[in-house]
């Protein structure tokens, strides 16, 4: 019949195509309220092996069958096929894994938006990990991923969002297509004179009529059993929720028979098909030698096969799931092989019931008009006709992302970062980086400022302001403003330097910074510092330098800050209220140790997080956080010794304080060296703090102190060791945490 008598097709019907490995399965059907009537259908195997495990190999062969099951069913029905709804194997879908970390702000709740970055870098390394190891070159769809673990600080996290941390880690497992497998479809149809009416994939398709929605709450797995592979489907909490694939199925029972009975591959396919058909076969083999057998015999030459082949498909199921599923429905002309399903159960460790084959003639929905399809092996084509009716939007929809046509499948809900994925934009690019630091001298110490926070990517959908989760529909256009790095530090010398800082003296206001000289040359706050600046600052940073301003003699006279007794090397701090009082004739005050470092913490004191902050505090400011115990040894001329209660104060600059001129000049005239042994390893210590104690050798030594990790167990000598032990050349130091 020419196309010139065609008449066009009833608009209720619709034309499914199952290109398939072993043959095409063509049917027309129209949806009868909830009924799917298949009115016609034909069914025509490949002449020739132009397929091989569900992709095509030969475009033109497959086009010549093609092209007759459309004339086929031209030709009976009288009406022109124009639009066909298809499916891409789910045999060529590749699953991969991939964790990212990242370290994030601890000051600051983690947002959707730093989630779904992370997320967006986890599919794109999965996708990389996929290229590499298996050496692949073609571009791969992503149609979908899972998250699997959040972990934030190295504890699992459900939801990570507004919660704190320094480290953040996602591990997720992502689901990708090949484009060869689609650009090939849609290259038969364009040869055979038909247009893409819908696109999904096979084991979607399967699975909308094999386990509908409403039973989809429940964990539950699909296999397709085919030639070359036995393909998988996982549906839980109301979605089809991962693939997987094994590369062994029915080919290799046809392959065993073929060697062992020898028979050419047909020969062998039509005795594998026929064993849940019949008891007895009858075949000559190519010897020309007849054979009489039956299928029990048969089956003790293949049945370790199917026990294999079986407990390779139970353990992708578990490794996708987790664990066993509830339930197992079968499809596919392999799962027809006696006791594969029973070989399965056991696999899974579930009861025989629950491992059973879904065929066509147990689809309630489906009601057909001439003589029915029957078999599991034409579930995939039904379903096919049955998810185009139902959801005749998923399909590739087409969106541009910086002017850049690209095409998404539509198998799930997209958004803007699946998107960017195709486009390989990386998720890093999107983040606000910052600038590079910047090095400088301050008091003849190396300082390094942090370079500034830079602007985040800024996205756009139809010229809106959108985000990485918003959700894309067919023919959006998507707008990217790269990130901007962060610039050098802007800090000024007054952001270090409090220029007014000043003290309060007998009713006298007197200034702690003089001058602060910067490459030699004196410079004022706003002077923004360069890299490499060496930054000196001059003026009265403790005591003693006020005594000697005073033209006071040091032996005689006791000072108080803020009416507490000091030494003389207490510092100043702006706001302090200096006296100072006139001692006895024949008294001389012991100078105290400079730096006294609170000992109320143990070495075997856990830590909480309060406590990490203060250890880090005394450890980087040397905070003195109580009283020196004063010293009592050696009588004065009239027998009174040092007063006990009145203990002085040592102390330095608070953690967030604004810096002055005694913080900057503190600990700089110790030139000599000291080798200590921490952990085992010889530490060389050039110009230590004089003198140095316990905690000063964290500032030499890498051990993490950032949070706390049980309790700290420091030891000196084999000793317990407290924050405030004066180090010495040979001493030997262990540093532990103990859980």
């Amino acid at each position: 019949m020419s196309d010139k008598k065609l008449m066009p097709i009833p608009k209720d019907l619709l034309f499914a195509l199952d290109i398939g490995t072993r043959n095409v399965v063509g049917t027309v059907a129209r949806l009868n309220g909830k009924q799917y009537e298949v009115m016609d259908y034909e069914v025509m195997p490949h002449p020739d092996r132009a397929m091989f495990d569900g992709q095509i190999h030969d475009i033109e062969k497959v086009t010549e069958v093609v092209g007759s099951v459309v004339e086929s069913l031209e030709q009976r029905n009288g009406f022109k096929l124009e639009k066909a709804a298809i499916a891409a194997a789910g045999r060529a879908l590749k699953t991969e894994k991939a964790t990212v970390e990242r370290d994030v702000d601890f000051t600051k709740e983690i947002t959707k938006n730093l989630t779904d970055t992370l997320e967006m870098e986890a599919v794109q390394a999965a996708q990389k990990q996929l290229m590499t190891a298996e050496n692949l070159h073609a571009e791969y769809y992503c149609v979908g991923y899972s998250v699997i673990h959040y972990f934030l600080d190295q504890s699992m996290i459900l939801n990570p969002i507004g919660h704190k941390g320094s480290k953040l880690k996602v591990a997720i497992i992502a689901t990708f297509l090949p484009h060869i497998v689609v650009d090939s479809l849609y290259s038969v149809l364009q040869r055979a004179g038909l247009e893409v009416l819908n696109l999904t994939l096979e084991p979607i398709a399967a699975m909308n009529v094999t386990i509908p929605q409403k039973l989809r709450l429940l964990n539950l797995a699909l296999v397709d059993v085919g030639a070359g592979t036995s393909d998988i489907a996982i549906s839980r909490d109301g979605t089809v929720e991962t693939y997987g694939m094994v590369a062994i199925a029915g080919d290799e029972i046809t392959e065993r028979l073929a060697q062992h009975y020898l028979l050419d591959f047909s020969g062998a396919e039509l005795l594998k098909i026929n064993l849940n058909k019949q008891d007895h076969h009858s075949f000559t083999d190519i010897m020309g030698m007849n054979h009489e057998i039956s299928t029990a015999e048969v089956m003790t030459v293949i049945e370790p096969l199917v026990e294999d082949i079986a407990g390779h498909v139970a353990a992708n199921i578990v490794q996708l799931n987790k664990k066993a599923p509830s339930a197992v429905f079968c499809i596919g002309g392999g799962s027809q092989i006696p006791g594969f399903t029973y070989a399965m159960a056991e696999a899974l460790g579930l009861p025989k019931e629950r491992v059973a084959i879904k065929s066509v003639e147990q689809l309630e929905q489906v009601t057909f008009m001439k003589e029915p399809l029957i078999g599991p092996e034409f579930i995939t084509p039904i379903g096919i006709g049955v998810t185009a009716f139902s959801e005749r939007e998923q399909d590739f929809i087409q969106v541009s992302v910086n002017d850049n046509i690209l095409r998404l499948f539509h198998s799930k809900t997209l958004r803007v970062s699946d998107a960017l994925i195709i486009a390989g934009i990386s998720a890093r690019s999107l983040l606000a980086e910052r600038g590079d630091n910047m090095e400088m001298t301050l008091n003849g110490k190396a300082k390094t400022l942090r370079g500034e926070f830079g602007e985040p990517a800024k996205i756009f959908v139809n010229g809106m302001v959108s985000s990485l989760d918003a959700k894309i529909s067919h023919k959006d256009q998507i707008t990217i403003e790269p990130a901007q790095k962060g610039g050098l530090s802007n800090k000024t010398l007054g952001d270090l330097i409090n220029y007014n800082a000043q003290i309060y003296f007998r009713g006298q206001t007197i200034k702690l910074v003089d001058f602060v000289n910067v490459n030699g040359v004196n410079r004022i706050e706003s002077y923004e510092i360069q890299p490499g600046d060496d930054v000196a600052v001059k003026g009265i940073p403790d005591i003693k330098t006020l005594g000697l301003l005073m033209e006071l003699d040091l032996r005689e006279v006791v000072f108080s800050i803020n009416g507490e007794r000091v030494t003389p090397h207490a510092n100043l701090h702006h706001g302090d209220q200096v006296d100072y009082e006139i001692m006895p004739s024949g008294y001389v005050e012991e100078e105290a140790d400079p730096m006294i470092i609170d000992e109320t913490a143990t070495s075997e004191t856990p830590l909480s997080i309060e406590d990490t902050e203060t250890f880090k505090r005394i450890h980087e400011d040397r905070t003195v956080v109580r009283p020196l115990e004063a010293k009592q040894e050696g009588a004065a001329a009239d027998g009174k010794m040092f007063p006990t209660e009145a203990a002085p104060y040592e102390r330095s600059l608070d953690e967030g304080a604004m810096m002055t001129a005694n913080d900057v000049d503190n600990e700089l005239n110790n030139t000599s060296g000291l080798k200590v042994i921490v952990n085992g390893d010889d530490i060389q210590i050039e110009n230590p703090a004089n003198p140095m104690v316990f905690v000063d050798i964290f500032n030499h030594i890498d051990f993490d102190i950032s949070e706390a990790k049980g309790i700290l167990v420091l030891k000196l000598n084999g000793e317990r060791a407290r924050y405030t032990d004066i180090l010495k050349n040979g001493d030997v130091i262990d540093i532990s945490w103990k859980k």
